[in-house]
């Protein structure tokens, strides 16, 4: 170091790998990755807590986007607004999203990749389904961090209910690590998950029988059932998703009629691409191509001739359009701030473990703040017995203070106790109250056993866990959309049937 100039030397290649190595470290764990615990990304995760501290709940009405984003940016992310805000758009989608984090009102994009309107036109609040995600978490049961600029606390994760990194997916690309996990039914992941916690010695064999596979938010048929299971073995695996497609007879034509595509697959470039090879006359018998999809559903669909055969052109389709497109599991998610390549039962393993920590959390939380409430009532019961007395002592006294001080000395009340008594309104004083006040702490003793049966014993611990998930199990029912077959189907295309007659 020289100090005359402050200058600093050394060699290029130790800065570039210091900072690039700094740099990297960020990228996986705070920017591009998506935790295993909650499934979310930390800018996903800060826009669902930013909305839940402004009360921007799906029991409310509708928010500006902009408030939201500007939350976001200056609380919590200091990086570009409209990154923040296409986060935001794509967590409400029901396209990208088998359950929306988002309920966003307006014009959120579409499958045609439209952009959502700005962020000034559209309003938005938290789903019912991102609710369940952040419920809890005043009551100790994640760890908080500082914010970027130290003013404020941030959760380092969302106490989830459900494996949200299954169920939603994610994809992301860091510096060395990518990642990208389709979504999967909400219902077996759960089942999943509550056989998983059931029976901790089952093996993939047994959860397979519940999570079959990959779900998409756009349907589908979804081939492979190997790719499936290296996928879920080693978090590495290949699928095919085809779109879905029916042949229906007119009386002076054929259509082939397309009511699902592969997730992420762009409509209006798929229908572009089907529209060019009737241009080209590479299918002669291909006569005209429509996008009938409104507010219905997805809808395409290709007017062939009477007499072709609709089975060729439709494997002409899957061959050359992205009406057939391959799917690559790469299961890399952030455990304990490293990241991972997981299988089915990684994922799940490293869900149920942060459940119990949550759950067991949140049992100590309101343990503890039931005996704080149970020791006031007993001292509030004990004073009304003797309360010609304490009313005297308080009269007697110069302020509170002393008055306090007084009725510790006498009754041997705790500093709680006594500061409860003071603070008691004359109303509280009727016979119904005396009454209220002994069912209460009745009813509360009875809890308290509760939550210590759930504190000591394992067993009672998990079955609150299976109880809630059962419970999320009955509220959002949503059936499988993507339909799963073994085996991927060769296609075949006989040149000689492609030359017309």
């Amino acid at each position: 170091m020289d100090n005359k100039n402050k200058l600093e030397q050394n060699q290029l290649e130790t800065i570039m790998s210091d900072r690039f190595g700094r740099y990297s470290k960020y990228i996986i764990q705070e920017r591009a990755l998506p935790d295993v615990r909650d499934g979310l990304k930390p800018v996903q995760r800060r826009i669902l807590y930013a909305m839940y501290k402004d009360g921007n709940t799906f029991d409310k009405g509708y928010r500006k986007s902009a408030k939201t984003v500007g939350l976001v940016i200056g609380n919590y992310h200091p990086h570009g607004d409209t990154s923040v805000y296409e986060a935001m758009v794509r967590m409400s989608q029901t396209w990208k999203m088998n359950i929306p984090l988002i309920d966003m009102q307006g014009n959120n994009g579409s499958i045609d990749d439209d952009p959502a309107a700005a962020m000034r036109y559209t309003e938005a609040r938290l789903s019912a389904f991102s609710g369940i995600s952040l419920e809890d978490i005043e009551e100790d049961t994640v760890n908080f961090t500082p914010n970027f600029d130290d003013t404020n606390l941030e959760p380092s994760v969302l106490p989830a209910r459900v494996p949200q990194l299954l169920v939603n997916g994610v994809n992301g690309i860091a510096a060395g690590y990518a990642t990208n996990i389709p979504p999967h039914c909400l219902k077996e992941v759960l089942e999943g998950t509550i056989y998983r916690l059931n029976h901790p010695e089952s093996n993939l064999e047994d959860l397979e029988t519940f999570i079959k596979g990959p779900d998409f938010p756009t349907g589908g048929i979804v081939q492979g059932k190997k790719g499936i299971h290296d996928a879920f073995s080693t978090g590495k695996g290949r699928v095919v998703i085809r779109a879905k497609c029916e042949v229906v007879q007119t009386r002076t034509i054929q259509q082939i009629v397309i009511t699902e595509i592969p997730y992420e697959v762009i409509k209006s470039n798929l229908v572009k691409k089907l529209d060019d090879i009737r241009l080209n006359k590479q299918l002669e018998a291909l006569l005209d191509v429509r996008d009938e999809t409104d507010r219905n559903g997805l809808r395409i669909v290709l007017d062939i001739k009477k007499d072709a055969d609709a089975q060729l052109i439709i494997n002409y389709i899957y061959k050359n359009t992205d009406a057939q497109i391959y799917y690559n599991y790469n299961m890399v998610a952030i455990i304990d701030q490293r990241p991972v390549l997981c299988g089915l039962l990684d994922i799940l393993d490293a869900f149920i473990a942060f459940r119990k920590e949550v759950v067991r959390r949140r049992s100590q939380y309101q343990f503890e703040a039931l005996q704080k409430r149970i020791h006031i009532l007993e001292g509030l019961i004990k004073a009304i017995s003797v309360l010609d007395e304490v009313i005297t002592i308080i009269r007697s006294s110069k302020d509170k203070q002393d008055a306090k001080d007084n009725l510790i000395k006498r009754f041997a009340f705790s500093d709680v106790q006594a500061e409860a008594i003071v603070t008691l309104r004359l109303y509280r004083l009727t016979n119904t109250d005396i009454l209220e006040l002994k069912q209460e702490l009745a009813q509360l003793q009875h809890e308290l056993q509760t939550l210590a049966g759930i504190l000591k014993n394992p067993e009672l611990l998990k079955n609150v866990i299976v109880k809630e998930l059962q419970q999320i199990l009955g509220r959002f029912k949503i059936e499988r959309r993507s339909l799963i077959e073994d085996e991927v189907s060769e296609i075949v295309i006989d040149k000689m049937s492609m030359i017309p007659n």
